[in-house]
């Protein structure tokens, strides 16, 4: 049997060498056809898309209409059902009730967050210096300071084009401080369709590191007539200054989002030891009083950016066109700081290379500013009527290098970003000797621009709001400046249980240096 096997095994192989060859020749194809297929839709999952769309990734939403349509729509009947949590009701914490029951919640309350707390510490992890995820409880308030305030924005914003005392377009500022609307959004999601690991939501409050207070400031003020707004800010107050957990620590922990300057101005004093999201810290008094809003306490958010982002391709097409030197489109008279503006048009208009414009409302007006940032190497952004402005983030998402003029500008994320590397600062002083701006911007030579256009493609990501939030995005570095305050929260909470009340004056951090920026070295 041995020989007939040896005498027919190479006929075989013969006969059946070619189907061999074939299968092996046609699963190799099937192979590389799958192989480049995945590779091609994996890419196109991480790859920005063309510039002419203001998405530029289809996974991701960016627009706050577009999402806030979707949450409301789609997403809220599924939320609706998600696992409740523990917030106190109204009539848990009835101020007519007796005050030792009051007080006796208070204190069970603290009692089991210390335990947990001494669960952490006791586990082997860095708790509290190194607390991640931090653990965020989320208060279900009433309907009417968030899921009502949603609905009116999302049911008025296309038939109104009402402005503001001073023009501006009401429904384009609420979205552009709508950042309560992005952090909280992303917080409620259920677990398993986020992205961010160091932040996640608890359910019950004695597990919680901070508490975020989910009221829609600024759509209630620019939306509700003004008597109906200052009456629910007054609710708003009571309701949360009520919660057990804010007795506790005097709001010392709790997150509060009022991004726009006139966001909750009637009560604010009362809630000044809370973490506020701020656009800026104005020091001048005009919209934060002394002792209200400091670094160590609260935390700088970037606007949302009014212009569509200009992703890698973008940048590559528009390099040849950048042709203009200096580009700003805006309001050209602003108050407070902002009376500067007004200055640097006079000393710069008629100057070849640099463009100064009025800026206007609606679709052509985004369009304009867009396209004039995309075709010019700088642009231009001074104070507004408080330091920040946000000509800044529009200048960094569309790669135009931004020339900071707002001595007392605090930023976003100064812990994690260096601004230096993308923008230049300059003095108010310097920007107004006859001059100078132009000369400086002159001498700042192709290799100092490419650098800064490299940082600015490098960093932009930061500043782009999403649906899911994305890791390395605004609201995953919100929570990485936030998770740095955390052990002096906690510090200030124990401090203050035990002082006497009124015995001695309080650290406030008056005493800080003002921030005065100095203009960026010339290259």
């Amino acid at each position: 049997m041995a020989g007939k096997h040896n005498l027919y095994t190479p006929a075989i192989c013969r006969q059946r060498s070619p189907i061999l060859i074939f299968t092996l020749s046609f699963l190799s194809l099937c192979f590389i056809i799958i192989f480049f297929s995945f590779t091609s839709s994996s890419s196109s999952k991480f790859t920005t898309s063309s510039p002419s769309s203001p998405n530029p990734n289809p996974d991701f939403e960016y627009s706050f209409v577009a999402s806030l349509e979707n949450f409301l729509t789609a997403k809220l009947p599924e939320y609706a059902r998600a696992i409740k949590d523990d917030t106190a009701t109204q009539v848990d914490v009835d101020a007519d009730a007796d005050v030792d029951v009051n007080a006796e919640s208070v204190r069970k309350l603290d009692d089991s967050i210390w335990n947990r707390e001494n669960e952490r510490l006791s586990d082997g992890s860095f708790f509290p210096a190194a607390s991640m995820p931090i653990r965020v409880y989320v208060y279900e308030m009433p309907a009417k300071f968030t899921y009502d305030l949603l609905w009116l924005f999302r049911n008025s914003y296309k038939e109104t084009d009402n402005l503001t005392s001073n023009g501006s377009p009401v429904h384009r500022l609420i979205e552009q401080h709508s950042v309560d609307y992005w952090l909280w959004a992303d917080l409620i999601a259920p677990e398993g369709e986020r992205l961010l690991k160091n932040v996640i939501r608890v359910h019950q409050q004695e597990e919680a590191d901070l508490f975020y207070i989910p009221f829609f400031t600024t759509i209630s003020f620019f939306l509700l007539e003004k008597q109906q707004c200052k009456a629910l800010y007054r609710e708003a107050l009571k309701w949360m200054t009520d919660q057990p957990a804010w007795k506790r620590s005097e709001g010392r922990d709790h997150i509060l989002p009022v991004h726009h300057p006139w966001s909750f101005k009637s009560v604010r004093r009362y809630v000044k030891n809370a973490i506020w999201l701020l656009p800026d810290m104005d020091s001048t008094g005009n919209w934060y009083k002394p002792g209200q809003v400091y670094l160590e306490k609260d935390l700088i958010l970037p606007y949302v950016p009014n212009v569509d982002y200009c992703d890698a391709k973008c940048l590559l097409e528009n390099k040849s066109k950048r042709t203009m030197l200096l580009f700003f489109r805006g309001r050209l008279k602003r108050n407070s700081g902002g009376k500067i503006r007004s200055k640097l048009v006079v000393l710069l208009s008629g100057a070849d290379g640099i463009v100064l414009e009025e800026g206007t409302a609606g679709e052509a007006g985004k369009a304009a500013a867009q396209n004039g940032m995309r075709k010019s190497i700088f642009c231009l952004s001074p104070a507004g009527d408080t330091p920040s402005s946000a000509r800044l983030f529009d200048a960094i998402v569309s790669g135009c290098i931004p020339v900071i003029i707002s001595d007392e500008l605090e930023l976003p994320y100064e812990g994690i970003i260096d601004y230096k590397k993308m923008a230049l600062f300059v003095s108010s002083s310097e920007a107004l000797q006859e001059g100078w701006l132009l000369s400086y911007l002159k001498s700042v030579g192709p290799s100092h621009i490419k650098e800064k256009q490299k940082y600015l493609a490098k960093y932009s990501r930061h500043f782009l709001y999403s649906s899911p939030a994305q890791p390395l995005g605004p609201e995953d570095l919100a929570w990485r400046m936030i998770a740095g305050k955390l052990v002096n929260i906690k510090l200030h909470i124990r401090r203050s249980q035990r002082l006497v009340h009124e015995s001695r004056s309080l650290c406030v951090c008056d005493c800080r240096r003002a921030n005065f920026s100095n203009a960026s070295p010339l290259p």
